[in-house]
């Protein structure tokens, strides 16, 4: 009934009846990770995918020297690895748990079963899968054409919209992490959080930032100049 019950809390599964819920519980292993462990390393072969009951995962690639780029970073209720699912081969990035973590893992043959047997999963998965594609696509945006204040502001202001647009935000990575899944460092991200509040965009206490002018990060992330 546990699992049951924090399947339920995922939006991949949302609106499915008790039944079928009861389905996903059963083809699920419960697994716990402790802070630093790694889940999966790019270039493994794909066995399934993950829910994350609680904790935090970062999803990352590391470059020829070493230099780790977060891609993305997934909390409790979320879901990763789902692509290599359906289209088979490798993991493409590697994950690792940035805090103790409880995951649900579907492996692939199972879960590919149920999706024949329950067609209405798929439409949910789809669903998913198009809000998280034009999230990536913003991503890679940001990435290759805005400068560093642009992407921050956007990042932020993606942060309001998860939080049903309040402007008291709550950062959930250290400024490492946020510098890495930005693209830069922790000192250029310091010193820009520091010329925001300069400039009374935001206010920003440890990992607590409250927006106070919306319209200014707006036109950052649409490619304004920070000023000074």
């Amino acid at each position: 009934m546990e699992t049951r019950a924090s399947i339920a809390q995922v939006p991949l599964f949302e609106g499915l009846p008790a039944d079928q819920l009861s389905k996903v519980a059963d083809v699920s292993i419960e697994q716990k990770f402790g802070k630093g462990q790694t889940l999966f390393s790019e270039g493994a072969k794909a066995t399934g995918f993950y829910v994350i009951v609680s904790g935090r995962i970062k999803i990352y690639k590391l470059s020829l020297e070493g230099k780790e780029q977060i891609l993305h970073i997934f909390g409790a209720g979320e879901f990763f690895a789902e692509v290599p699912v359906f289209a088979g081969g490798a993991f493409p990035a590697h994950a690792e748990a940035i805090e103790a973590s409880r995951v649900l893992f579907f492996p692939r043959a199972a879960f590919i079963e149920l999706v024949r047997s329950e067609p209405s999963l798929a439409l949910n998965m789809l669903a998913i899968l198009c809000q998280r594609l034009r999230r990536f696509t913003h991503m890679v945006e940001d990435l290759s054409l805005k400068e560093v204040p642009g992407r921050l502001a956007a990042y932020l202001l993606y942060l309001g919209e998860r939080a049903e647009g309040s402007d008291r935000l709550e950062l959930d990575t250290t400024k490492g992490q946020l510098a890495s899944l930005l693209g830069t460092i922790p000192e250029t991200l310091s010193r820009i959080l520091a010329k925001m509040s300069q400039q009374e965009f935001i206010t920003v206490e440890g990992r607590r930032i409250t927006i106070l002018n919306r319209e200014a990060l707006e036109n950052l992330a649409a490619g304004e100049k920070l000023p000074g």
